[in-house]
């Protein structure tokens, strides 16, 4: 005893208009394909659910009491398809993205307002943190994009190449490198410089290990004040008490401390950004959606490169 959907949705349209024609007009199907669909029903439950006669339609007994029953399921159902269809069309949907501390407050926020602009229903929520709790927070569940700097990846999640982008030297106007179109790391070094915790220092002359295939030659950075947070190192740098360095998506808020980025050379480090999201898992039509416009904002915003559009994630 399985009745189609077809059939139910023909009993609830007759027992709700009580009229052949209007039925079938509701159900763009013909009247003897209605009366065909009440028939097969009927022969599935094994009773009658219409008493017929030349005057009227009315429900038997046994049908008002499906009535309700085929009511709520289609209803039900037909919300459930609308929803789906409704997350599938962008109108509706949520995007939980966990991104470093800096790029949260420079780079993001732009992104998230232009993404509204066009899918306003869409609502991205961003979770702020430290650049190692990023794929900590994609692992856990507490979101559903995850977006940092290349990293050995771990088990369970995947990786999105984003973008590519050089360091930049940080450093006051009044400094005497300020004037300067480009600065070497040897002159870097040669100044108090601010760091951040962890492995920032020693993945920095790692990177220059591998692009002179030798250390640089009597180069060393000698961390004087190490932070958590770009944003501090940036405000002691405002203050005078060293350089630093950072990616050039936080260069509004080196402006707003009045600072000065310079290129720097000798050699050249680039950092990619990617986008870990855990493995073998779908990600909603709203993340997919978001991860694709990031890509695109990021490129429109000059700060993905060549390398990182044609290189696959690790």
């Amino acid at each position: 005893m399985n009745p189609t959907l077809r059939q139910m949705r023909a009993f609830v349209a007759l027992a709700k208009t009580g009229n052949f024609t209007l039925a079938a007009r509701h159900l763009h199907v013909t009247q003897s394909a209605l009366s065909g669909l009440i028939k097969e029903l009927e022969q599935t439950l094994g009773m009658r659910l219409f008493d017929r006669s030349t005057r009227r339609i009315a429900l038997t007994d046994m049908g008002r009491e499906l009535h309700p029953l085929f009511s709520q399921m289609i209803d039900d159902l037909d919300g459930a398809l609308a929803n789906i269809a409704d997350h599938a069309q962008l109108r509706k949907g949520i995007v939980r993205v966990a991104a470093p501390q800096l790029m949260a407050c420079t780079l993001l926020p732009d992104a998230i307002a232009a993404w509204r602009r066009q899918y306003p229903d869409v609502q991205v929520s961003l979770v702020d943190s430290p650049v190692e709790d990023v794929t900590t927070h994609v692992l856990s569940g507490q979101v559903d994009i995850g977006i940092g700097p290349e990293r050995d990846l771990p088990l369970q999640l995947e990786a999105r190449a984003l973008m590519e982008m050089p360091f930049e030297a940080v450093v006051p106007p009044a400094h005497a490198l300020a004037g300067r179109e480009r600065v070497g790391w040897d002159e870097l070094a040669a100044e108090p410089f601010i760091s951040l915790r962890g492995q920032f220092t020693e993945l920095l002359l790692a990177d220059m290990d591998k692009r002179t295939g030798a250390a640089v030659r009597g180069l060393t950075l000698k961390p004087v004040h190490e932070v958590t947070f770009m944003t501090t190192a940036l405000a002691m740098v405002a203050a005078g008490l060293g350089l630093t360095v950072c990616m050039p998506y936080a260069a509004p808020l080196v402006r707003q401390h009045g600072l000065r980025m310079l290129p720097l050379g000798a050699p050249a480090l680039t950092r990619r950004f990617l986008l870990y999201v855990r493995e073998q898992r779908t990600l909603s039509p709203a993340a997919e959606a978001f991860s694709g416009f990031l890509a695109d904002f990021v490129a429109a915003r000059g700060l993905r490169s060549d390398a990182s559009a044609s290189s696959p994630a690790p």
